[in-house]
This record gives structure tokens, C-alpha cells and sequence, in this order.
């Protein structure tokens, strides 16, 4: 069976980091089964659905470097959610309801107070012709609800196990609003049979939206795909996401935190899996190494400061021709491969560079503590004559150990705070080049 998926966002929004791991595992696993991936729009809401938010979106996914092979968008398919909504009419699994949502109210409020679950009783069912007539004389008109049969409803979840919920215990859900425009329930299964989805990947929170799916599957076609349902993310302490990082948006991440988007993949991928969490350049081990037996059940842990972690360590790989354009684009012209290569190590993100460009080649306060004066003054009448090489700052703390008998930090710090103002750093046989002997000079006058 070749394996098809689909990523179906609502373009009413920015892609935040919850759905951005849908997307990506949805798509890891389609990867690594050779299989087809769908970017499905769900654009049947006019009203909240913006051509702008789904540009976001799909510049989201690019950035992460997941692709599609196919996209389809709701609101070009509303004839044929009219057509099998009839013909599901006509089967007798569709029926119009008539309560108004404050008569619906009550009713769920009743049930509740009574200790029952508030499942919707199937009173339309029961109107008679007069009762129908009545009501739209009143300018009622309906809604409709899907009905459910009273069976069980059981699936083998690829992360969850064996999930198992009774028809009778549901409530209808409703398909149709009293304007006739499609929920999204009933169009999203027409749209996986019609695609021929195989594999649904979405999160646990809809769990019970599933069962009924699998009715509405089941009414349409003799095929139900296989489903996947992933444990919600929670914060570092295991409780729900912060406001802040749970509406942090992909493009947010990108653009004001600075971070690279292996980052990002390299830590939702591997979230609430058996899998170590590493830092990757590329996605295709992502790919290779992919398994839905790998997770768990339990909720996973967004920290983020584990996303520092990895960007750090894929920041320290990069080469110099993969980061020289976004250099260009900060308005570092002039920095070249030597420089990247003498700094990287010392970055959290691509940005942090601007700092260490300025400790090399623009203007630096100094450090000079008053115990230290003399010995700046003893380094800067030793200062090594140009040219300068890889082995200068050896030779010149060496000699400067045996003329003042200092070592570690008391020969180092000094020297370090007083040619780049700073107590940390690239090491210092590399900045040193990067500083040159004329502005060397000029810092140790102080």
C-alpha cells in the first residue's frame, strides 16, 4: 500500500510550533515510507481564512525544507462536499434539528446538573411534518447533525494502541450550519477518501473527534485510514505551553528569535521519543531514522532553552559559504571565512557575530584593572612586531610568562580584557589575528 498523508491548516492564523510538529512528522513519515504528502488548506471559513496567512504558512514549511507534493484548498471543493452531503442525506445519515443554540443550552445544562453526559437526545428525528412546518414558519432553520449508530468503534493507533469508544455514548456531531456552509468534520473525511489518505497524524486532543470520523469514513467508503495520534506538548515543567511559547509562530522564531530551522526539526522530531535529541544538519537522518514506535504516550517537553542548545551546536558546523549571503545581508561585507571559522564556536545564534565583529574591528572600551597596569604596560612594551601568525599570541604570552612570572588566568584575563573589554571569547590565538597589531596596540594604551 503506498502511504499518502496530508498537513491540513486553517489559514487563519500564523503556523505556531504545535501544528509546525504535525507537519513535520506527518512529514518525516511519508519520507520515510516513500510516500505522498498533501498540504490541504482549510479555507471553508470566509470570514477567518486569509490568503496572507496561508502564504505564512506555506513559507513556514519551506523554511523548515519540508516540501509537498500535492495541495488542495477546501473552498475550491464545496460541490463536492454538496454532493456527498446529499447523497449521506438521502442514506438517512444526516438530519435536520431544529433547537435553537439557546434551547441546546439548556439542554446540555440539564443533562450536566443530572450527572449525565451531555449528549444530544435525537429529538428531531421524531418531528412530524406539522412541527417541521411550524418551525420554519417561524424562520427556523436547521441545522444537521451526523447520526451516529449505536456500535462499537475501534482502531489500532500507531502511538496510542488500541483506542475503543461505543457509538451510544457519543453525541451526534453536527455537519451543517443553519446557512448550510460545512463544518469541518464531515468535509475533512470527504476530502481524505476522495484524496485516498492513509494515514491521518494529528494530535490527541482529537481523539474523540476521530471516532465519529471513522462513522463518516465508514458511510462513504469500505476504506478508514490509519490513524496517529500525537500527545499535546507541554512546557519544561510539564505544565500546559506559556502564552509565549505556545503562540510563538514559525516565522517568529525565524525572524525575531534567530534560530535555524534544523533546530526546530532536530527538537520536534525527536519530542516524546525512545530517539536521543541531537542536533542535526540535515533532515534525511530525521528521515531514516524515523518510527511512530518510537513515541510515547506521555506528554513531551518543550524547553526552550534546548532549542538554544541545538542551534548553538548546528551554528558551530555551518561553513562559511552556507552563512556568507545572510552575512551579506546584516551588512558584514567584509567578513571572511577566516573570521567565521575563528568565532562560530562562540555563537548561540547567526546574529551573535555582530558582537565579535565589533570586538575585532570596531571601537572597545578597554579593561584595565589598577593591579594590572603595570603588567598591560610590561605586554604592550613586548608586543610582537608584525606579521602576525598562529603561533603570535604563544610566543608573546610565553615571554611574558617568564618576565613576570604570572600564569593562567592571571597571564590570560588581563590581556583579555584589555583587547577586547570582555572576561570570554574566542580563543585568543585566533582573535588576536582577527584584532591585528594596530588596534592591539591602541587597546593595551588604554
Amino acid at each position: 500500500m503506498s502511504v499518502r498523508v496530508r498537513f491540513a491548516p486553517s489559514p487563519t492564523g500564523m503556523l505556531h510550533i504545535g501544528n509546525a510538529r504535525t507537519a513535520l512528522i506527518t512529514w518525516l513519515f511519508a519520507r520515510s515510507q516513500g510516500g505522498h504528502y498533501l498540504l490541504r488548506i482549510d479555507d471553508t471559513d470566509p470570514e477567518r481564512s486569509k490568503v496572507e496567512y496561508e502564504k505564512a504558512i506555506e513559507e513556514s514549511l519551506v523554511w523548515l525544507g519540508l516540501d509537498w507534493d500535492e495541495k488542495a484548498n477546501q473552498k475550491d471543493r464545496m460541490d463536492r462536499y454538496t454532493a456527498q452531503i446529499e447523497k449521506l442525506k438521502g442514506d438517512g445519515r444526516i438530519y435536520a434539528c431544529y433547537e435553537t443554540p439557546e434551547e441546546l443550552s439548556l439542554k446540555r445544562k440539564s443533562l450536566l446538573s443530572r450527572g449525565k453526559p451531555p449528549i444530544y437526545d435525537r429529538v428531531a428525528l421524531e418531528l412530524t411534518d406539522e412541527q417541521i412546518a411550524a418551525y420554519e414558519a417561524e424562520g427556523r432553520k436547521p441545522h444537521w447533525r451526523f447520526k451516529l449508530l449505536a456500535e462499537p468503534i475501534e482502531w489500532k493507533d500507531h502511538i496510542r494502541g488500541d483506542v475503543k469508544f461505543h457509538g451510544k455514548d457519543l453525541s451526534d456531531p453536527v455537519v451543517l450550519r443553519e446557512d448550510g456552509s460545512p463544518l469541518y468534520h464531515l468535509c475533512s473525511v470527504i476530502d481524505d477518501v476522495d484524496f485516498k489518505i492513509t494515514h491521518v497524524v494529528r494530535g490527541e486532543d482529537h481523539v474523540s473527534n476521530t471516532a465519529t470520523h471513522v462513522q463518516m469514513f465508514e458511510a462513504l467508503t469500505d476504506k478508514v485510514p490509519d490513524f496517529a495520534h500525537l500527545p499535546l506538548i507541554s512546557d519544561a515543567e510539564g505544565a500546559k505551553l506559556s502564552k509565549r511559547l505556545g503562540s510563538l509562530s514559525i516565522l517568529d522564531i525565524r525572524d525575531n528569535e534567530g534560530l535555524e530551522p534544523m533546530s526546530v526539526c532536530s527538537l520536534l522530531s525527536r519530542l516524546g521519543t525512545s530517539e536521543p535529541i541531537e542536533a542535526f544538519e540535515q533532515i534525511q537522518p530525521l528521515v531514516d531514522s524515523f518510527g511512530f514506535d518510537k513515541f510515547s504516550r506521555g506528554t513531551p517537553k518543550l524547553d526552550p532553552d534546548e532549542l538554544l542548545r541545538l542551534n548553538s551546536k548546528i551554528i558551530h558546523e555551518i561553513s562559511f559559504d552556507d552563512v556568507r549571503i545572510r552575512l551579506a545581508e546584516m551588512g558584514l561585507h567584509d567578513l571572511d571565512a577566516d573570521f567565521w571559522d575563528a568565532v562560530k564556536a562562540n555563537l548561540e545564534k547567526v546574529s551573535d557575530i555582530k558582537e565579535w565583529w565589533e570586538v575585532a574591528k570596531g571601537p572597545v572600551t578597554p579593561v584595565i584593572e589598577d593591579d594590572n597596569k603595570d603588567y598591560i604596560a610590561n605586554a604592550m612594551a613586548s608586543i610582537p612586531p608584525a606579521p602576525w601568525d598562529e603561533n603570535t599570541w604563544s610566543a608573546w604570552t610565553s615571554a611574558l610568562k617568564e618576565s613576570t612570572g604570572r600564569k593562567g588566568r592571571g597571564l590570560f584575563m588581563p590581556l583579555r580584557q584589555a583587547l577586547t573589554g570582555m572576561e570570554h571569547g574566542p580563543d585568543m590565538a585566533s582573535l588576536l589575528l582577527l584584532i591585528g597589531p594596530d588596534k592591539a596596540a591602541q587597546r593595551l594604551k588604554g
